[in-house]
């Protein structure tokens, strides 16, 4: 019997237990002894021919949209700008649309240190290792529920007492009393409420494994745009420190000129200015460095204190020369947190049928054998008794309590449904959003170095012709901000173009599709049910 999910809340109940039981149709029973068990047993073949039925909506995964066929209204590039300026984080991407991606797509970046400090956080990492106990935890707990819902509940009991008996008549007695039994009790899933039970739990299972992936694939994008961090503040640093140098030449060279009497005061405090402000900038860039090497410590599972981290440059990673894109009506099954948000919606249509069996009436089984021993000191005897039963549940009256809570099943349904949605709406635009930065980044950098040559060109005109006397001071300061500005912003451009590719393939799902078993086996080990 399958009925989706508003279908089944329509069904009336059956009736109650005195009505499906009763001896006969509303008159004394003794009128025809012979008659209630025949329909006993056949109110019972009829419930056991409805046990293979389940009451609430069968589950199948959403479909995606016809509009989600593509990841922008506009044409995306098939090839990025290139910025032989910038070195190996300045070459063209090819956009390769409908190639899969690698399980282990950090490896495109051609940096074994990076590669290295990735192995070591997903062996060490304690939040991944919290997703995997939780994991752990879910498949247990979904052992015992079926081991209780699945199979006949057994119990066993023995015991033995010894005993005084007294009576005016006969003299006292002592004697000794065993016993030993076996109880069995059993309740029918007619209604299927208990399979919904543990398809439940089976979907958060299913949860807790996505969720699982998502800490791996979020652990790995971490560590790799935290190295690239690293790599652009000691960019950052270097053109700074470089850019200082080079002002506090020129300071000294001002000082010698304003001792000769070339140059009043005024240019000696302006320049020092400069060097000052230059200085100024080196400490906020220190400290971001020093917090992303603490951060990068905490994601392998070290203190800060420990040390033997790697130290990255934009040189030593290369950035891929070719991006796989998956296709728009794959990224549902690739994306970790898709899945998750779907297999909370597969839980919640699991409990809506739970709550719709909660209506109907519940049929148990129940039996038992024991087997009881008196012996005294002249003689002994023995009994035993076995008994069978059969009891059903009906609710009768709950002040609407049961309909009460298929309707909040019902609510919680469509409150994952619009969840999963706004998933899905998210993981595209985190893709569009990865595309356009890939092309957006690869101009900017190409901009970018060709605005540092010419402020380094326009710095050292000036500089010549401040030598030769035929600007002004000011106009030199101006020219020394320019190529300073430009030095960081060129180092910034590089590592967005690193942290563009990592963020696309973070954004497609991370590949973890492709992975062998054995490294499967390391993220989430096989279920044991």
């Amino acid at each position: 019997m399958h009925s989706n999910r508003h279908d089944a809340g329509a069904a009336q109940a059956p009736r109650s237990a005195s009505d499906t039981l009763a001896p006969g149709s509303g008159n004394n029973g003794s009128r025809h002894p012979l008659r209630w068990p025949g329909r006993l047993g056949l109110g019972l073949a009829v419930t056991l021919a409805l046990a293979g039925c389940a009451v609430g909506p069968d589950f199948s995964a959403p479909k995606l949209p016809a509009q989600a066929n593509a990841y922008s209204d506009t044409a995306l590039p098939t090839t990025t700008a290139a910025a032989p300026a910038a070195g190996p984080t300045g070459a063209a991407q090819r956009l390769v649309y409908g190639q899969d991606l690698p399980a282990q797509w950090w490896d495109l970046f051609h940096s074994e240190p990076l590669n290295q400090l990735i192995r070591r956080a997903l062996e060490q990492n304690p939040t991944l290792a919290s997703a995997q106990a939780s994991l752990r935890e879910a498949r247990e707990n979904f052992n015992a529920t079926a081991g209780t819902l699945d199979y006949p509940s057994v119990s066993g009991q023995l015991g033995a007492t010894r005993e005084r008996s007294t009576s005016l008549s006969a003299t006292p007695s002592v004697f000794n009393l065993y016993n030993a039994s076996v109880n069995v009790s059993y309740t029918l899933d007619v209604f299927g409420g208990s399979r919904r039970q543990l398809e439940g739990m089976k979907a958060a299972v299913d949860y807790q494994r996505y969720e699982v992936e998502a800490t791996y694939q979020s652990l790995v994008s971490n560590v790799v745009t935290t190295a690239i961090q690293e790599a652009s503040l000691r960019a950052q640093i270097d053109a700074t420190q470089a850019v200082l140098a080079a002002q506090q030449r020129q300071l000294d060279v001002v000082r010698k000129q304003l001792a000769l009497g070339a140059v009043s005061s005024s240019a000696v405090l302006s320049q020092a200015t400069l060097v000052a402000q230059t200085r100024a900038q080196l400490p906020p860039l220190e400290k971001s460095l020093a917090q992303a090497r603490h951060q990068l410590a905490v994601y392998v599972g070290a203190f800060p204190g420990e040390g033997g981290l790697p130290e990255f440059r934009l040189d030593s990673l290369q950035l891929p020369p070719e991006l796989p894109v998956s296709l728009p009506s794959e990224l549902a099954r690739q994306r970790p947190d898709i899945q998750a948000s779907e297999a909370l919606l597969h839980q919640a249509s699991a409990q809506v049928g739970v709550a719709t069996a909660n209506l109907y009436p519940q049929i148990s089984l129940s039996g038992s054998y024991s087997l009881n021993r008196v012996d005294m000191s002249v003689g002994g005897a023995s009994s035993t008794l076995w008994s069978l039963g059969a009891g059903i549940t009906q609710p009768l009256f709950n002040g609407g309590s049961l309909r009460a809570k298929r309707r909040a099943a019902d609510a919680a349904y469509d409150q994952a449904a619009a969840a999963y949605r706004e998933t899905v709406l998210k993981a595209f635009q985190n893709v569009a959003d990865a595309l356009r930065a890939v092309d957006a980044d690869a101009t900017a950098l190409n901009a970018q170095a060709d605005a540092v040559g010419q402020a380094k060109k326009s710095l050292d005109i000036s500089t010549r012709q401040y030598a030769l006397g035929s600007i002004s001071y000011v106009s030199l300061l101006d020219s020394e901000r320019s190529y300073q500005q430009a030095q960081v912003a060129f180092a910034t451009a590089r590592a967005a173009r690193l942290a563009d590719s990592a963020a696309l393939f973070v954004a497609l799902g991370g590949g973890w599709w492709n992975r062998t078993e054995q490294g499967a086996a390391a993220v989430a080990p096989p279920a044991r049910f």
